[in-house]
């Protein structure tokens, strides 16, 4: 990647998606990617195939809430102990999404599936279940190495054409570091163009080069755009950095009760250029 990313910003990370991509995103303890999200929205992208690696809470509900969502493959929609994902509740009841429900081992296990470019893997433990009704895409065969009967699930491959990532820094060659955080390794590997991630800062270092941070770096080969966004998790938290606002989650909490007040809530907090421009 050249260093002209360092100019960048998450609008034109945005502008990179289009219409109907497949896009797989983090659950909130790990890097989310809201100023990408609100770029997104900014955007008017549409249609897209939200993959939730296993689960979302507020990006999810944001993306949905404004219309950019056609199909949601998750295990949850979750705020937790911060309150009720309305605007996912509401679409979903009014039929407004096409909803693939999974198990977070599920996600787990078809994501790793497309990370190593296979077709499709196995999974126990969901045979009985109803998501098997639902979910005609995924099959249930007797394992051919089993002696007598003995049935198991195939899962296809989850491929994303984009992960979208927030992570602590990165280094001018857009090598990511990401730590512990292997999840975000695995959804960036798996998406064919790559991840789309926002940093909190570039530093002057070689991440690669030692053994210290190579082991938590996301390689620039698996990034297909990056930008620098300071609080580019916010209101969501970053491990290590900056806790979850929990003032803004109530405040959001609020207003996302009803379509008007989501519209408030885009209109102060996704908006606000639009609103200088006017």
């Amino acid at each position: 990647m050249s260093q002209d990313w360092l100019n960048g910003s998450a609008d034109e990370l945005a502008a990179l998606v289009p219409d109907g991509a497949r896009i797989a995103v983090p659950h909130d303890g790990l890097g989310v990617a809201m100023e990408t999200t609100r770029a997104l929205i900014r955007r008017g992208v549409r249609d897209l195939h939200l993959v939730c690696v296993p689960v979302s809470g507020l990006q999810a509900d944001l993306l949905i809430g404004a219309g950019c969502v056609r199909t949601l493959e998750t295990s949850a929609i979750s705020f937790g102990e911060y309150g009720t994902p309305h605007r996912f509740q509401a679409a979903l009841k009014a039929g407004r999404i096409r909803m693939m429900d999974a198990t977070c081992p599920a996600i787990h296990a078809a994501i790793e599936a497309g990370r190593k470019n296979i077709p499709f893997i196995p999974l126990r433990g969901i045979i009985g279940s109803d998501l098997l009704v639902h979910r005609a895409d995924w099959k249930v065969i007797d394992n051919p190495f089993a002696e007598g009967h003995d049935p198991i699930v195939l899962l296809p491959a989850i491929r994303p054409d984009f992960a979208l990532i927030h992570a602590p820094y990165a280094d001018r060659a857009g090598n990511i570091f990401i730590g512990r955080e292997r999840d975000l390794a695995t959804m960036a590997q798996a998406a064919l163009r790559g991840a789309l991630v926002t940093v909190e800062e570039v530093r002057d270092v070689d991440l690669l080069a030692s053994e210290e941070t190579a082991a938590g770096t996301l390689p620039a080969l698996y990034v297909a755009g990056a930008a620098v966004a300071a609080r580019g998790a916010w209101p969501v938290g970053l491990p290590g950095r900056y806790e979850v606002d929990e003032a803004h989650f109530r405040r959001y909490g609020e207003l996302a009760r009803s379509a008007d007040g989501f519209a408030l809530y885009l209109d102060e907090f996704v908006h606000p250029r639009r609103q200088a421009a006017e």
